[in-house]
């Protein structure tokens, strides 16, 4: 009951402090070393971001999370735009950002620290026109090639999880699409929401209905900032109950993505 009751708490100090100047200087510290807070977008995923091709702006639900998340610890905030998750996760050993948007991924927990996840997604695979395919157990044969993002959360799931199929790894899923265009893949696998989007691109191709994994979105820190990662987690919590991620999903047009349940009691 007093652990239920110092979360709650924690909750509601969250969703009603506009400014939290009682934010703790560890916490601040953790969040903001450089006194701005450097957040990772990931572009790339349509689902978490998007960039403006003329403008370079970025919008989505990953946007309005950092600025949310800095106006109240009340630091300013700075986007660091990447075009894959990859490319951002390489990027935390340099101390390039401060949190960052990302698949809670077990291949990932060496150097990133997450909160638990505040939206779900599903990995599943574009399959082109005239190939056999139903379901995910139909892909993994011996013979199969998939086209797969390097260092993405679905190509670190299946390189732990294909026994029989052989990954193809590119780029980018763009450049994993060229790649079953020149017959070099046979199928391509992405997250549902981008795969959808470039489907038209591969004319009679199809994305399957089954998924071969559940990805969890997450808030990633750099390991060993414990005070500014319990807030996130609290944070976390507070956006997912409030409906502000839910909101931020409607704002960019992705309000098919489901918030994730609330995260066990530690």
């Amino acid at each position: 009951m007093l652990r239920i009751i110092t979360v709650a708490s924690i909750l509601l100090l969250l969703g009603a402090c506009a400014t939290m100047t009682d934010i703790s200087p560890a916490v601040r510290s953790d969040l903001a070393p450089t006194g701005t807070l450097r957040a990772g977008i990931n572009h790339g995923n349509t689902v978490l971001a998007q960039r403006d091709p003329a403008s370079g702006e970025l919008r989505g639900v990953a946007v309005d999370l950092t600025r949310e998340l800095g106006r109240r610890v009340g630091v300013p905030v700075q986007l660091i735009p990447y075009g894959t998750a990859g490319s951002m996760t390489d990027a935390v050993g340099s101390g390039a950002w401060d949190i960052a948007f990302l698949a809670a991924e077990p291949g990932r927990a060496g150097e990133i620290a997450f909160t638990a996840p505040y939206l779900l997604i599903e990995g599943t695979y574009l399959v082109p026109p005239g190939a056999p395919f139903q379901r995910g157990e139909d892909v993994d044969r011996p013979g199969v090639r998939i086209a797969v993002a390097s260092k993405s959360a679905y190509e670190l799931f299946l390189t732990r999880n294909i026994q029989h199929a052989e990954l193809v790894r590119s780029a980018s899923g763009d450049a994993g699409l060229d790649l079953v265009v020149a017959g070099k893949a046979d199928v391509l696998a992405g997250v549902r929401q981008l795969l959808v989007a470039t489907a038209p691109r591969l004319a009679g191709s199809r994305v399957m209905e089954d998924r071969f994994m559940t990805i969890n979105q997450a808030m990633g820190m750099p390991k060993g900032r414990d005070a500014g990662l319990a807030y996130a987690r609290a944070f976390i919590e507070d956006v997912k109950a409030s409906g502000f991620v839910a909101r931020a999903l409607e704002r960019s047009g992705q309000g098919n993505v489901p918030v994730a349940p609330p995260a066990p009691a530690r």
